[in-house]
């Protein structure tokens, strides 16, 4: 079973810095990519920014030379460096993990974390 657990969320004034970090475990036998969604209310799920087996990554605009992602192989996290923050970055943040594992090394699937709340606010 492959587990993804969140942290770093939190209240935050406009212009400053979070880093969200997302830990996967369990019997994971090969991943396509990790990275971060989020959805404020009453709007989709959109991508944030994945990082991709190979290093190359992918970033929503709205957020381009705001944040930054990372992953420590060795631990299977990821990290989401935000900064200089703006309110409409308020959302609930989820961890995303594309990834086969050993009881089933052919099917890739989706694992969500279970969300932590970003809010950029005076």
């Amino acid at each position: 079973q492959v587990q993804l657990l969140e942290s770093g969320g939190g209240l935050v004034q406009p212009g400053g810095s979070l880093r969200l970090s997302c830990e996967a475990s369990g019997s994971i036998f090969r991943i396509d990519h990790m990275g971060w969604y989020r959805q404020a209310p009453g709007k989709q799920r959109e991508l944030v920014a994945k990082l991709i087996s190979g290093g190359s990554t992918n970033y929503a605009d709205s957020v381009k030379g705001r944040f930054t992602i990372s992953k420590d192989n060795a631990q299977n996290t990821v990290y989401l460096q935000m900064n200089n923050l703006a309110p409409e970055d308020t959302a609930v943040y989820y961890c995303n993990l594309r990834a086969s594992s050993y009881s089933a090394p052919r099917d890739i699937l989706d694992y969500w974390g279970q969300g932590t709340q970003v809010t950029v606010s005076t």
